[in-house]
């Protein structure tokens, strides 16, 4: 670990106390002043193909990197660290000590790298282009997962002149796309990554416009089936109706994972009511493209079949392709089966669950090679103490109204790890993106409006959770 760099001990020029500060519209108008920067700093960093997948270049990653340790220190941090790990791209590790004894400490995380652009062609502007998009936003790969929420913490920083009223430990990794050797370390350094609370920014509103707190994560794992019949391809008039065709096989064996209605029908995969807010069935049709005269599959409502309840999909099929398909009985086929399972059910029960089910199944008596592959536990957030409602009075500064409550299917391995190293913080899921915003796909956007409310949400936060520290503490003194 390296020092990144050190600010000068005054920093920036430092704006009035936080207590100039507690009037919203005084929040907004700083906030308001800082977007031209904010906006310029986002457009730099999206320009940076920073794709940390094998096969990219590394420089780019490094570039970003770069970028952003140069940001912080002009925001005033003073300490400023890389952590590098053995295979993955350095995280950047900065901290700012607490104003004064007492108050709390929130870890802010992000991540610099994104997704590899894609299909080219399904793009209407060159992904590594920021473009200006209607509705006052920019277009480009990663811009909202994650740079925006990068530029979002820093946009807080600034705000304050770099001396929040709380304690600040950035973490901003570089690799969280593909998957790094980073999600376990915290837990082996628990000092380092100590705090009362953590906001984590890799998420964002269910839709524009619409505050929203993400309070669980589905976990995630991977099957692999395979199945060999033949010892080679026979041609199917001569041997088809007795050779056992390994494809047909799968294909029945896949079948059975879901039920006439399409709901999960593995045993042991637990699902339950969703009580919070959830996509209307038209906006959830808009934003997964589902052709108009095509139902949606499975029953309940929508949250329980995205968030509360598990789900599985075949991701990968191989066999014979259609276009140079012989008439020949096939002897292998194999998929590949991924499966999303409730935030609280342990990973390894899950995955035990959809691996003994596929062992079971005996399609025309021929048995499958089933193979388990990583797995990622969910999460479920504590609600209830002081930082939680300071983010719902932050929230509601910040966009006027109240926040809503959602689940994600997706996962952020690193937020289990944080978790374990500070298993007493609060642990709080916002950010700047949406649910609009083309995540992981082409034409991937960012409103300013949703990062400048973002800025304000985020300096709310640290101003309320302060008062709440301070507030506590003075009454145990008078106690």
């Amino acid at each position: 670990m390296e020092p990144e760099g050190r600010t000068s001990p005054e920093g920036p020029e430092t704006p009035e106390s936080a207590e100039t500060l507690e009037p919203p519209e005084t929040l907004v108008s700083r906030a308001d002043a800082l977007m031209e920067g904010l906006r310029a700093d986002l457009e730099r960093l999206a320009a940076i193909p920073s794709v940390a997948f094998p096969g990219f270049p590394p420089e780019p990653v490094l570039e970003a990197h770069d970028l952003i340790v140069s940001l912080l220190r002009e925001a005033g941090v003073p300490a400023i660290e890389r952590i590098d790990l053995p295979g993955t791209a350095p995280v950047i590790y900065a901290e700012i000590p607490p104003p004064e004894p007492g108050a709390p400490t929130v870890l802010l995380y992000g991540h610099y790298d994104v997704q590899p652009a894609g299909d080219e062609a399904l793009w209407l502007s060159p992904p590594f282009r920021p473009t200006p998009v209607p509705g006052g936003g920019l277009r480009a790969r990663g811009v909202a997962d994650d740079k925006a929420n990068v530029i979002a913490h820093l946009g807080m920083l600034r705000l304050y002149g770099g001396r929040p009223p709380v304690g600040i430990k950035l973490v901003i990794e570089g690799q969280e796309e593909y998957g790094s050797p980073f999600d376990d370390h915290p837990p082996s350094d628990p000092g380092r990554f100590a705090c009362d609370a953590m906001v984590i920014a890799d998420l964002g509103n269910l839709r524009p416009g619409t505050p929203t707190l993400t309070t669980g994560l589905r976990g995630t794992c991977e099957v692999l089936v395979e199945v060999r019949t033949l010892a080679e391809p026979r041609h199917s008039g001569a041997f088809g109706g007795a050779a056992p065709d390994a494809l047909l096989v799968l294909l029945r064996a896949l079948s059975t994972l879901h039920d006439a209605c399409g709901d999960v029908a593995v045993p042991g995969l637990r699902r339950d009511p969703w009580d919070g807010t959830t996509h209307t069935e038209e906006e959830f049709r808009d934003l997964a493209s589902v052709q108009d005269h095509l139902p949606l599959i499975g029953t309940g409502s929508l949250g329980e079949r995205l968030w509360s309840g598990p789900a599985v999909t075949v991701t990968g099929l191989d066999a014979p392709g259609v276009d140079h398909a012989a008439s020949a009985v096939v002897p292998y086929a194999r998929a590949k089966v991924n499966l999303r399972f409730h935030p609280l059910q342990d990973p390894y029960e899950a995955r035990a669950a959809l691996v003994d089910h596929l062992r079971a199944q005996r399609p025309f008596g021929i048995p499958l090679t089933v193979t388990p592959g990583d797995t990622g536990p969910g999460f479920e957030a504590r609600t209830g103490g002081p930082a939680y409602r300071a983010a719902l009075t932050a929230l509601k500064e910040a966009w006027g109204t109240e926040a809503s409550f959602v689940a994600t299917g997706g996962s952020i391995p690193l937020v289990n790890g944080l978790a374990r190293a500070a298993p007493d913080a609060e642990v709080l899921l916002f950010g700047a993106q949406d649910g609009m915003c083309n995540l992981h796909a082409p034409n991937e956007r960012v409103l300013l409006s949703e990062l400048r409310n973002t800025v304000v949400a985020m300096a709310a936060f640290v101003r309320e959770y302060a008062a709440d520290f301070a507030a506590a503490r003075a009454a145990r003194n008078l106690g």
